[in-house]
């Protein structure tokens, strides 16, 4: 199990959504699962998907936001990032100044980049004639740090550039090591997330698999969010939107999953200095998945002592997301405080588990409480 050292918290001032309930916190923040399921843009996707509900980013277009230049280049997964980190961006109190750039990380949580292009780039060198003539603009794409680097180009982000690859905890994996990039002086803030396109490739994977209750569906996303430390959003005079308290990941297999979850939680509320009784929301990252619902829930059960009665459910509103479920989940989550106020305490767990092994935990805090 990894671990972190405790330190103060760090502040989201920033927050970017792009999921199938629309963009932004609020169209999260109305969607429901009936909201979400519609296929209007699997035309525009293109390709052939399997007989299963998917839930697709209804129009997505991405030149709204960034300009028609250069954006016709792009794959999907990096269109969703780059709108995600746009809203985010646009979003603060206080914008970001040049000299600020240089000091802002990008941290991109992803499965393998965009699952569709490295596809289709792999198929290129099996079907062309010798010798082997791709298309050579399906190789940029193809690598899974594209996301991340088109992100810094387009922002002018000149800070750490990582990706980070964790399957169903990427996200959580991402804001932690943004967490430990800002701690240890590399950035003043970092633009953090995790994104996941949906396509054919991918879908018919999760058919054949099993993995999935018949109910559920394939879904697609990214959330960013911008993060710094408390004393410097406030010296830019930007309002925090949540508190990050600790962050924990850390693999113990499938066959101690419960207990995995459990250890997890228990050293992110030790880090933050706080108590199980204090916890009033657990948003769960596994609906919709065979066998890993009801292990997370044991899980934070066996930690907790028992479930919180407010409970978030965001994969079951916008389907499986894989490595973006985690930054989508955080987006939930102060969607869900914006809409509901106080009534449901300030406290929250974001847990995150995948048939991998891995898990994972966020502390996090409604800010002024």
């Amino acid at each position: 199990m990894t671990t972190m050292t405790a330190i103060a918290p760090l502040a989201i001032t920033g927050c970017g959504v792009v999921s199938p309930a629309g963009i932004g916190l609020a169209a999260l923040a109305g969607a429901t699962s009936e909201t979400v399921h519609g296929e209007a843009e699997l035309e525009a996707i293109g390709g052939e998907f399997p007989p299963m509900p998917l839930a697709a980013t209804p129009d997505l277009r991405a030149e709204d936001y960034l300009g028609k230049k250069g954006v016709r280049s792009l794959d999907r997964t990096t269109r969703l990032a780059l709108v995600a980190s746009n809203r985010a961006l646009a979003g603060l109190d206080t914008p970001l100044e040049d000299g600020d750039r240089a000091r802002t990380g990008v941290v991109i949580g992803t499965s393998t980049g965009s699952v569709r292009s490295s596809s289709e780039y792999s198929r290129e060198t099996l079907v062309r004639e010798k010798p082997y003539l791709v298309r050579a603009n399906l190789f940029p794409p193809s690598v899974m740090n594209f996301c991340a680097s088109q992100i810094a180009i387009w922002n002018s982000l000149r800070g750490v550039n990582a990706t980070i690859a964790d399957g169903r905890v990427s996200g959580l994996a991402a804001v932690r090591y943004a967490r430990n990039a800002i701690v240890q002086g590399h950035v003043d803030r970092a633009l953090v997330g995790a994104v996941e396109e949906l396509c054919p490739q991918s879908a018919w994977g999760w058919y054949l698999s099993g993995a999935l209750t018949p109910s559920a569906a394939v879904g697609e996303g990214a959330a960013m969010f911008v993060v710094e430390t408390p004393a410097a959003a406030e010296a830019a005079g930007r309002a925090p939107l949540a508190e990050l308290l600790a962050c924990e990941v850390g693999t113990l297999g499938m066959s101690d999953m419960r207990r995995g979850l459990a250890v997890c939680v228990e050293r992110a509320l030790r880090r933050s200095g706080v108590s199980r009784e204090a916890i009033t929301t657990v948003s769960f990252s596994a609906t919709g998945l065979r066998g890993l619902g009801p292990a997370e829930e044991d899980g934070i059960r066996g930690a907790l002592d028992g479930l919180p009665s407010h409970q978030i459910r965001t994969a079951g509103l916008l389907g499986e997301s894989f490595s973006a479920i985690g930054a989508l989940q955080i987006a939930g989550l102060l969607a869900d405080w914006r809409d509901r106020g106080t009534a449901v305490g300030s406290l929250a767990l974001v847990t995150s588990v995948g048939d991998d092994g891995n898990v994972g935990c966020l502390v996090v805090r409604r800010p002024g409480t």
